[in-house]
């Protein structure tokens, strides 16, 4: 598999893809962000669409367009009367209802964004792996300089206030986080199964772990397993790689729930 440099640069992406997916996933298990990922997962759908139409990177317009909807969420969930979840639903559905219909204006927009949809790491060129290493290098520094801040308020959000944390601040920077992960992992699994990655490993790394640090470390290993494991059941099948990557995620955690109950 190895020798195609086109699979080394998905392996590395899929690396790379997995730790991220799973550091940041351990904060949407432990806050239960898991819908609001969906949300913003299923919202970034607007701004590929839109980047196809325009001709402008797809990515870049899909993580301008989260990062957009994740503040949306943010500022909308805490000025209204409305529940947080029901913000998601308005911003997910409007969102996602605009990218179907920009791809359908769009000349052959909607066989461009069927791409985006599921996922094609296999078409990662250099520059564009360079591209996602910078985005995830963002990624991984936003989360470790708030890191203490944000474990604070996932345990005790008034006391995390008490102690002078700009709560708002901090959810809203974690939802930018969410959001430019998304992107991250829209190139492994597409938008429809990033979620997977977001929520399964961290989930399975909670059945086996309690204190934090290991929970984090395991929910990485496991994100990052389940890339390359992936990866490597999909080129040996022949099969799709988004979507085998989800379900290797999966298999791990009703395999590790059957252990745990064992």
């Amino acid at each position: 598999m190895l020798e195609h440099a086109f699979m080394q640069r998905a392996l590395v992406a899929a690396l790379g893809i997995g730790v991220v997916c799973g550091a940041l996933g351990f904060f949407v298990v432990l806050r239960r962000l898991a819908f609001v990922g969906v949300g913003i997962s299923h919202a970034a759908v607007g701004g590929v669409a839109l980047g196809l139409l325009l001709g402008v990177p797809p990515l870049a317009a899909g993580g301008a367009f989260g990062v957009a909807v994740a503040l949306g969420i943010a500022t909308v969930g805490r000025s209204s009367r409305l529940g947080q979840d029901t913000v998601i639903g308005v911003f997910f559905s409007g969102a996602m209802a605009l990218g179907l219909v920009l791809a359908s204006a769009g000349r052959g927009g909607q066989q461009d964004l069927f791409a985006y949809l599921f996922g094609n790491v296999l078409a990662i060129g250099p520059s564009e792996l360079l591209g996602l290493g910078a985005l995830a290098a963002l990624v991984a520094a936003g989360l470790a300089t708030t890191f203490r801040a944000q474990l604070f308020i996932a345990f005790d959000e008034e006391l995390a206030r008490a102690y002078g944390h700009k709560v708002g601040a901090l959810d809203a920077l974690l939802l930018v986080l969410l959001a430019l992960t998304v992107v991250i992992g829209v190139r492994l699994v597409g938008v429809l199964l990033v979620e997977a990655l977001l929520v399964v490993p961290a989930a399975t790394a909670a059945l086996w772990a309690t204190h934090y640090r290991a929970r984090l470390a395991l929910s990485i290993a496991l994100g990052a397993g389940a890339g390359a494991l992936g990866l490597a059941v999909a080129w040996q099948l022949d099969l799709a790689v988004g979507a085998t990557v989800a379900l290797v995620a999966v298999v791990g955690f009703f395999t590790s729930l059957g252990l745990r109950r064992a």
